[in-house]
């Protein structure tokens, strides 16, 4: 444990990769889609953009701060957010000031740029808040606690490993699986980290899974992953928004771990017009209430679709079915 001589801030520091954008010299700049993110694993793989050659990354990044940083008397004063990016092997270190979104507000953004030939392989990205305390400026009063991972090189977002999937056949599983032996796979997100369970005993199933490439299996198979994501999307909102802290007001808190993360990255299109903290308790008494939590299901199921990349994939397959049923009609 850390001694510091100055006040610090109490409370959690959250950090957020919102977009990721690659650019190459005289190519216009390639936003990656969502699933080069996790918000889970907090990790970023560069490694999906398809812009060959890419030298520059912009990372937009938001960072919601306690309450108190802002709060009128104080102990610290000129307080800033900057968000951090380091990696030991090429000693590289890389700020970007972050702007608030409303004066006296917990949210601050803002974009964080990367040239590719400063990190070898894997970068880290962090938060700090620095403030003026005891009149000594530039003191670290707050920092987070999980920071995230910037992969240049991997086409996975993970950090030490993936989502947990496992491959297993319902019929002759775990007794939990067998009633659902008709079903391609099955999402549970009650542990540490949500797991997927793919039935092996579904026709067709396992083949599919390793098709690549721009075939007609290798379509579907990109539509089916985004499907699945999208099926683990929805399962740990409704794990997150079901496993709330409820402070002594009655006010919902966002848990300290991927579940706040979770319920960050899709609460603005779940609720797009409100504020985070406002759309958690709105989410909150929606579920405990007699009222409202249905209604929000849709918003919920297109916001873990966008997040799974979902119409991207869907598009991708329609296009390229109807590319091969046009070459065997002109056949």
């Amino acid at each position: 444990m850390k001694v510091y001589p100055y006040k610090r801030l109490p409370g959690t520091v959250a950090l957020r990769v919102d977009a990721v954008t690659v650019r190459a010299q005289r190519e216009p700049p390639e936003q990656l889609d969502a699933r080069a993110r996790s918000v889970v694993e907090r990790a970023v793989a560069l490694g999906q953009a398809e812009t060959a050659g890419w030298d520059t990354t912009r990372l937009t990044v938001s960072v919601t701060v306690p309450s108190g940083a802002t709060e009128p008397g104080g102990p610290w004063t000129d307080v800033a957010v900057v968000a951090v990016l380091t990696e030991r092997a090429t000693n590289t270190r890389v700020t970007a000031l972050l702007e608030p979104s409303e004066e006296g507000g917990r949210e601050w953004r803002g974009d964080l740029s990367l040239l590719r030939a400063d990190v070898y392989d894997r970068a880290t990205l962090s938060a700090q808040v620095v403030a003026t305390v005891d009149g000594v400026p530039g003191r670290v009063v707050a920092e987070t606690s999980d920071d995230w991972i910037i992969d240049v090189r991997s086409d996975d977002a993970v950090r030490e490993r993936q989502f947990d999937i496992r491959e297993v056949g319902f019929r002759t599983g775990p007794s939990a699986l067998r009633p659902f032996a008709d079903v391609p796979w099955k999402v549970s997100a009650s542990g540490r980290l949500p797991v997927v369970h793919i039935n092996t005993d579904f026709e067709g199933m396992t083949g599919l899974l390793a098709a690549e490439g721009r075939t007609p299996a290798g379509l579907v198979n990109e539509l089916l992953v985004s499907q699945m994501a999208a099926d683990v999307w929805t399962a740990v909102f409704h794990a997150a928004v079901g496993d709330l802290e409820i402070e002594e007001d009655g006010s919902p808190m966002f848990p300290h771990d991927w579940r706040g993360e979770v319920l960050r990255e899709m609460l603005p299109d779940v609720l797009p017009n409100l504020s985070l903290e406002d759309a958690l308790r709105a989410v909150h008494r929606r579920r405990t209430g007699a009222t409202g939590w249905t209604e929000l299901q849709p918003n919920i199921h297109a916001a873990a679709a966008r997040r799974a990349g979902v119409p991207k994939a869907l598009s991708t397959t329609l296009l390229g079915l109807d590319r091969f049923n046009r070459k065997d009609a002109e056949a």
